[in-house]
């Protein structure tokens, strides 16, 4: 039986990527899911209707919407067993081109809405003695060129968390978070630019990803196994390993490997 059958699982940003094949995975385990989204209509044409499926407008960004979110969930089913914060865009651009108000957008969406939930969430929480998770990224354990605001994001969310944890230590709740590598993902594809355009493509190749399905299941086994945290992909661990222990070697390596993608703005450094 898995663990969060019968559970109340809150994801947000569950339209497409990651927390579409979150949202799927919970529902196949036999979780009442409640998800969110900025475009609602979108949202609700990826499920079918069922009475474990919630659907429900929010953009993470504004700490209304989250609340509204929670409220609304607490309201249908009486509480959250789970929190996984899952929304989040990224962005390709130099710090030296890019508009401060994209590096702000990362934030409000990827730490702050994170944020937002978790705050209103957590009484639920803590009386279920329930989990709080948030998908974060190898850009939170080593910080990746042309990905200033999202490594920024990132690294803030686990310092949130692991901060979050301690003081949760001895109340039942378990925090942690999830590093998944390359995945096969919209989020490339909404990424934004320098002026905060999406850039509607991804330069890396899909097809040798990770798909978003598989992602979705290792991020659930983690979460029913209540691991401390999970780093994903042999890249990713290498990564991570590398940055720890060879921090000046991890530089060039990853310098090298961001310069080596299909338009690379590094290409400007040469």
């Amino acid at each position: 039986m898995p663990a969060i059958e019968n559970k109340i699982v809150v994801i947000t940003g569950g339209s497409s990527g990651i927390g579409k094949a979150l949202t799927e995975a919970a529902l196949a385990r036999g979780a009442k899911v409640a998800v969110c989204a900025r475009n609602i209509e979108k949202l609700q044409a990826r499920f079918i209707p069922s009475d474990k499926l919630f659907c429900f407008k929010a953009d993470v960004s504004k700490e209304a919407e989250c609340k509204d979110f929670i409220d609304a969930v607490i309201q249908r089913w009486g509480g959250v067993d789970v929190l996984v914060n899952n929304a989040g865009i990224s962005m390709r651009a130099l710090f030296e081109d890019v508009d401060l108000a994209v590096i702000k957008e990362l934030m409000d969406v990827n730490f702050w809405g994170m944020v937002y939930c978790t705050k209103y969430a957590l009484p639920a929480i803590l009386k279920q003695k329930g989990i709080i998770a948030g998908v974060s990224s190898i850009a939170g354990y080593r910080g990746l060129p042309g990905r200033t605001g999202y490594s920024a994001s990132k690294f803030a969310m686990q310092g949130f968390l692991e901060s979050l944890r301690t003081e949760l230590l001895h109340t039942g709740v378990h925090v942690m978070w999830v590093s998944p590598g390359f995945t096969a993902s919209n989020i490339r594809n909404t990424a934004r630019s320098n002026d905060g355009s999406a850039q509607a493509e991804t330069p890396l190749d899909e097809s040798k990803l990770m798909t978003a399905e598989e992602c979705a299941r290792n991020i659930l086994d983690a979460i029913e196994k209540k691991q401390r945290a999970l780093i994903m992909t042999g890249q990713g661990k290498l990564t991570v390993w590398l940055n720890k222990l060879f921090p000046a070697l991890a530089d060039k390596l990853v310098y090298k490997h961001f310069l080596a993608e299909p338009d690379s703005p590094l290409t400007k450094y040469g």
